[in-house]
């Protein structure tokens, strides 16, 4: 697929400012726009992105919460 080169001034402008204050050459400001709005809405990529951090998260319980749910749940009537 060939893109197309032409960029409409207004955009061009505001690329220029995003790359200015990150200190990047514009063409890469549009590459790394392009490539996280085609990862956004590309459903396999947020599922990779999801488990990836999944992983690292850990999902163990808090001792003290744990311990302060208990309590509430024994004086809570059922």
């Amino acid at each position: 697929m060939k893109p197309a080169h032409t960029i409409p001034k207004t955009l061009q402008v505001k690329v220029a400012r995003v790359a200015s204050l990150l200190r990047k050459p514009p063409r890469l400001v549009l590459k790394e726009a392009i490539d996280e709005y085609v990862a956004r809405y590309d459903p396999q990529a947020v599922t990779k992105a999801m488990n990836r951090i999944a992983k690292l998260v850990d999902t163990r319980p808090d001792p003290g919460v744990a311990g302060a749910a208990g309590r509430i749940l024994e004086r809570t009537e059922w």
